[in-house]
């Protein structure tokens, strides 16, 4: 088949596609040296028919495409979203709604954590899928008929899973469960990076104010420049780089220069010098106005041994339902609940709650209890005492 390559194919295309309920999308891109992900290849398919256009073709438009995302009386299905949904937002400012994620549904279903888009095809469909291409450069053009083949069995193999997912889920009584779970992929604040924010994303943990607020203005830093010049987070400036420095505080080139992980010369490059201002804006802050410094609390070991008790109920919830436990409560999750019954976490709301939460409060509460039968782990309701 042909390539989408003009505006006019592609509003054409895309007109058709519209008069469907729903339609599967897909998207090849490079991102490996550059911030923002490179678009270059959109396919789109429908019960009909199934398109792939050259998202770099001369004077192409992809307007028509952006219209489509948005047409609410359209459901775009995709697999593992997130990042395809956050090159409509680059390029577009919108978010396509509605959406279905066929990872997150597989998710729900019981296929796994996270299962692989080859891997759900087979499952679903029992096709295999050539996987030779997968890390092709879809910047270079001509593109190969083998490569458009490839992309386009990308979105019709995605209308069977989708169609099947679905039905499944509607059998189940689990079809809200996954539009719970689209509500964080469609919502706007998921895909903007703001730079003020971007110190979250670091593993480097601030002890004080005073590293908090260079970890703060540092990050900040590093995030306008990769936005600005296109490039990597990493080729700006390494985390540990930037952990280091909110540890250390450098403010002359000096002691910039005695950081084991910043290379000679560097100090009195321009970006040193900019990573020293952004130290003495950090330095200058005023503690009040600095997010709260979350201390990480040691579990008790009656905690501890609770976290372990909700493991067992978590996984035996899991094998009961079908869910990936993944879905239904993190480690995380497990360790605030076991510390507090009113904890902020997704276990203890909506469809997780009923199906796990409030079982994980009953055993810590000791009105559920774990026990082995014919080599399996079941619950047991207690008495109230």
């Amino acid at each position: 088949m042909d390539m989408i390559s003009s505006t006019s194919d592609l509003a054409g295309a895309c007109e058709r596609l519209a008069r469907h309920p729903f339609i599967t999308v897909d998207t090849e891109f490079l991102r490996e040296t550059t911030f923002w992900p490179k678009l270059c290849v959109v396919q789109l398919a429908s019960l009909d028919e199934a398109v792939v256009v050259d998202a770099l073709a001369e004077g192409l438009d992809l307007a028509p495409f952006f219209e489509l995302m948005a047409n609410e009386q359209v459901l775009k299905v995709f697999h593992a979203a997130r990042q395809d949904i956050e090159i409509v937002w680059h390029l577009a400012g919108i978010v396509p709604h509605p959406v279905f994620d066929t990872q997150v549904a597989a998710m729900v279903l019981g296929h796994g954590d996270s299962i692989s888009y080859d891997q759900l095809v087979q499952r679903l469909t029992g096709h295999v899928l050539d996987k030779s291409l997968r890390f092709t450069d879809w910047s270079r053009r001509p593109l190969s008929t083998a490569q458009i083949t490839y992309a386009e069995a990308d979105v019709t193999h995605l209308r069977d899973v989708f169609v099947k997912l679905d039905a499944d889920l509607a059998k189940r009584g689990r079809s809200e469960w996954v539009s719970e779970e689209m509500a964080v992929l469609t919502s706007p604040e998921t895909y903007r990076q703001e730079p003020e924010h971007a110190w979250e994303r670091l593993r480097s943990r601030a002890r004080k104010p005073k590293e908090l607020g260079v970890l703060i203005e540092v990050a900040a830093w590093r995030e306008r420049e990769a936005q600005g010049r296109d490039m990597p987070r990493s080729r700006i400036l390494k985390d540990e780089v930037i952990g280091e420095i909110a540890t250390q505080q450098p403010t002359t080139p000096e002691r910039l220069a005695q950081l084991r992980s910043i290379p000679k010369g560097f100090e009195r490059s321009r970006a040193g010098e900019q990573i020293l201002e952004a130290v003495k804006a950090g330095l200058a802050r005023d503690p009040k106005t600095l997010p709260r410094i979350e201390r990480e609390r040691p579990l008790s070991n009656g905690a501890s041994a609770t976290v372990e008790l909700l493991k067992v109920l978590l996984r035996m919830t899991s094998e009961q339902h079908g869910v990936a436990a993944k879905i239904i409560a993190t480690v995380d999750d497990l360790e605030q609940i076991a510390s507090e019954d009113e904890a902020e976490v997704g276990a203890l709301r909506g469809w997780r709650r009923e199906l796990f939460g409030e079982r994980a409060l009953a055993l810590k509460a000791g009105r559920l209890a774990l026990a082995m039968q014919r080599g399996r782990v079941i619950a047991l309701e207690r008495p109230g005492e």
